[in-house]
């Protein structure tokens, strides 16, 4: 899917949220277990009922991992059953030397139908370029994340007197452009949008955050959006898991239109 595709999809569903597709047997309501394959059951589920509300869906690979070749067989039969007007993002945040990330762009955008992969850009521009090389598709690339350990490399100063995350921002950005290239910024750290938004004004951001880790859609809208929305919003637990029950995939909906309902008001 290409930027004005995605524009589209956003003004014509009048939201910019993303769910997260993180399954965790733990969590899913007891009925579903004696399926054959209960994570595809449940992600059909969730995708049945919020597919009305969202833009896109970001299944992360370590959930499917942790079960094997069940789990690969699993995301791939959800990735495929998810509707082919949302955005796809394989949330595997790859990143090696050139040749290697090569083959993890080929396998996620050849083998699988993902339009976009969460990409670590720590090995540097060799790492994130192969990413980029694929039409119409895009990297995600890591910004500044949500999570508390954060403050240990991103937010450091650096010898251009610059935070971390502020030297992979203006650096990552010119190897590709705005077409091809997001970036991850969490939104518990709404604080820093308006700065962000200073280096990479036209970039789409993916921001996670929103609801269990308590992160602000107010704060990050208010401070993140630009002329083209420029955000895709996502939100896992707080869908996805809002019932362990049969009423799952219901309670699951309702989140996601609440989520619609409030994206609407500024779009």
């Amino acid at each position: 899917m290409n930027r004005f595709e995605l524009i589209e999809q956003i003004k014509k569903t009048k939201s910019f949220l993303c769910i997260g597709l993180d399954p965790d047997l733990s969590k899913f309501p007891p009925h579903l277990l004696a399926s054959e394959d209960p994570i595809f059951e449940f992600n059909k589920a969730i995708i049945d009922a919020t597919k009305d509300f969202c833009v896109a869906y970001k299944p992360n690979t370590a959930f499917y991992e942790a079960y094997g070749v069940k789990g690969w067989i699993s995301f791939e039969k959800t990735v495929q059953y998810i509707p082919k007007d949302k955005f796809i993002i394989a949330d595997a945040k790859r990143g090696d030397i050139g040749n290697t990330s090569t083959q993890y762009a080929k396998a996620f955008f050849e083998a699988f139908p993902c339009d976009a992969v969460t990409v670590a850009p720590y090995m540097g521009e060799d790492s994130v370029k192969p990413f980029l090389q694929f039409k119409d598709k895009w990297a995600i690339v890591l910004g500044l994340t949500s999570n508390a350990g954060n403050i240990d490399f991103q937010i450091i100063k650096n010898e251009f007197e610059e935070s971390n995350y502020e030297t992979v921002l203006k650096r990552v950005s010119s190897w590709g452009s705005a077409d091809n290239t997001m970036f991850v910024v969490g939104a518990t750290n709404p604080t820093y949008f308006a700065s962000i938004r200073k280096i990479i004004p036209n970039h789409f951001l993916l921001v996670p955050g929103v609801g269990a880790q308590g992160g602000s859609l107010q704060e990050v809208c208010k401070n993140g959006l630009n002329s083209d929305i420029g955000l895709l919003v996502n939100s896992a637990r707080d869908i996805i898991y809002a019932s362990k029950e049969t009423d799952f995939a219901q309670r699951a909906g309702e989140k996601a239109y609440a989520l619609q309902v409030e994206m609407s008001q500024w779009l």
